[in-house]
């Protein structure tokens, strides 16, 4: 019996996924558990298994493809098996072979070209059919779209130049490229180029930019920059090393007693824990803390609810399974937007003192900077001590100067007295 394979919904936020690889073809025999294809959210990379045993009859959707979640992307079936009922909207000529000897000699049918009916509705060319035009030389508006939706594919590129240079005979790409080459020899020498690596911008890396330039754009953003002393916080910190081992105390980070202070303090300063959304400003009776974190995939933010509510035991539990998830790509995208006000953690790198560039439609990030010795006179004494730097950055247009330094102000001050914080 043949049974489709839908596209995942990855959180309730999400209403489509980018296939970035298949991982088997047409007519591959499959198992439950093998990896069918890969596929991104904005922020996040997951792969699709087989649930059931059989072979991969149909493949509806190609690389590169944005295609709705719960929407049918293959089939997998018994060869020769009719799988007609399952192709997406616009895929009634996806049917597999009605009589046996025909599925002998051709068992499955690549139903990727289903979506041609769509046609008149979208244009677009595919990221890897740009690729291929820029390689082959030719212009891939002039080729004929089979891909969903009406967009041009790989394939429809390699096809227009197989029409353009061999006048639709039957060749293959390798002939393609030879032909092109000795086309590229045969030509005078130009000038040196200089060698490089180029390289397509992933999903992510793209919303990470428009997201920046978005906010950079759009906003009026103006960074504050000041210190602390870190005394009683690290001594805080060498509380919890010292301990004994049987208290089983939460191994606490800088980053957390961070977290910590700004959920306090931002209760009493709305103003920072707002979105700025056109005409009006929304704010937040929850502290819903974003934390930047570090990925192999790119900058992701994800968020630790209702902060404000938790204890520094909790945040560090919690922060550390949301970090996990992010750098592993298993975050669900839920855990990746709903965010009030976010931290962004330089200090590890050396950094004084930093811009941080607000996620909209936020109106203020906290910079959290590295750990310097410095010298003060007290009481006539030259003296030293650990001074962490902080950088807030706020957006002008919902925030003026006073408020944002008296949530400042007041972040120091719950930070240079942080045995005291804890009380409260």
């Amino acid at each position: 019996m043949a049974t489709p394979v839908i596209m995942p919904r990855q959180g309730q936020s999400v209403e489509s996924c980018i296939i970035t690889e298949w991982k088997k073809k047409v007519g591959d025999a499959v198992s439950v558990g093998d990896v069918l294809f890969s596929y991104e959210t904005d922020k996040s990379t997951f792969e699709e298994q087989a649930k059931v045993d059989g072979t991969l009859l149909a493949v509806f959707y190609n690389a590169d493809d944005d295609v709705p979640v719960l929407l049918n992307v293959a089939v997998i079936g018994n060869s020769g098996e009719s799988f007609a009922e399952f192709a997406p909207e616009g895929a009634a000529n996806a049917a597999a072979p009605a009589a046996e000897e025909t599925a002998k000699a051709a068992p499955v049918v690549e139903a990727a070209s289903a979506a041609q009916a769509t046609a008149a509705r979208a244009e677009g060319v595919s990221p890897r059919a740009k690729n291929a035009a820029e390689k082959l030389g030719v212009d891939p508006a002039k080729a004929a779209p089979t891909g969903p939706h009406g967009r041009v594919i790989e394939r429809d590129v390699l096809t227009l130049a197989k029409e353009s240079r061999f006048g639709g005979d039957a060749v293959s790409l390798g002939e393609i490229v030879t032909s092109a080459a000795a086309k590229a020899i045969q030509a005078p020498a130009a000038i040196n180029v200089a060698e490089y690596d180029e390289v397509k911008l992933p999903n992510l890396r793209r919303m990470i930019a428009k997201t920046m330039h978005d906010s950079l754009a759009e906003m009026a953003q103006l960074t504050h920059n000041t210190t602390f002393d870190a005394t009683k916080m690290l001594a805080f910190r060498e509380s919890l090393k010292s301990a004994p081992e049987n208290m089983e105390l939460p191994r606490i980070t800088i980053n957390d007693i961070i977290l910590f202070a700004v959920s306090r303090v931002l209760t009493k300063h709305e103003g920072l824990n707002a979105h700025m959304l056109g005409d009006k400003i929304r704010y937040f009776k929850h502290v819903n803390l974003g934390m930047a974190v570090d990925t192999p995939r790119g900058l992701l933010v994800p968020t630790l609810f209702t902060a404000e509510a938790k204890s520094i035991g909790q945040i560090s539990a919690e922060s550390k399974i949301l970090a996990k998830s992010a750098i592993d790509g298993s975050i669900n995208p839920d855990f990746l937007q709903g965010g009030t006000f976010t931290i962004s953690n330089l200090g590890l790198y050396g950094i004084e003192s930093f811009t941080p560039v607000i996620n909209p439609p936020q109106v203020a990030l906290l910079g959290v900077c590295a750990i310097k010795e410095r010298i003060r006179t007290v009481e006539g004494q030259i003296t030293a001590y650990p001074a962490m730097g902080l950088s807030l950055t706020y957006d002008h247009r919902a925030v003026d100067g006073a408020p944002a330094s008296r949530f400042f102000n007041d972040l120091v001050t719950a930070l240079e007295h942080f045995d005291l914080l804890l009380i409260g």
